[in-house]
């Protein structure tokens, strides 16, 4: 399946000089990226990148931009959203891994793999603004109903000790 916002560049054409591309998603590819991640609207998505090849892969550097709306976690109203993050990911050749667990540096959390000799730029900039995104957006005003009582004020139920009946005995 080609993701929304596809933006092939192949590694065998990537030397040590960096190679510079400017991305800008499309109104077809907004709608899409916007339904994905569950947004009101994604006005704009665009970033500036550059690619040079280094040891075991392909460094990829510059920033992305984004704008639209997030629905309210309380209320469903529209919270705007406007990012301008920097983008810092490694491209590497899928190794096979053995079945058993694998512990993960912080060095490899932003380590992607490449698909054959294949870097989609374009997804790499969708999932980063994946990550970028408020999970619990809230209107301004937007408050718990009152039923609600907050995590830092709720009191635990004092209940018997099940045990407490062979204590006596």
């Amino acid at each position: 399946m080609t993701p929304e916002f596809s933006h092939i560049l192949h590694a065998h054409e990537i030397g040590a000089a960096p190679r510079t591309q400017s991305l800008a998603a499309t109104e077809k590819e907004r709608t899409a990226l916007a339904k994905r991640f569950d947004l009101l609207a994604l006005d704009r998505l665009e970033a500036n990148v550059s690619a040079r090849a280094v040891s075991g892969g392909v460094q990829v550097t510059g920033r992305f931009r984004a704008g639209g709306a997030q629905a309210c976690g309380l209320t469903g109203a529209p919270v705007a959203f406007d990012l301008d993050e920097p983008l810092e990911l490694r491209f590497t050749a899928v190794a096979h891994v053995a079945a058993d667990e694998v512990e993960l540096t912080d060095a490899d959390l932003d380590t992607l793999p490449m698909d054959g000799d294949d870097i989609d730029l374009g997804e790499a900039v969708a999932q980063s603004l994946g990550l970028a995104l408020d999970p619990y957006p809230r209107a301004d005003g937007a408050a718990l109903p009152p039923e609600v009582v907050p995590e830092d004020q709720v009191v635990p139920l004092k209940r018997p000790n099940p045990f407490g009946v062979l204590k006596g005995s």
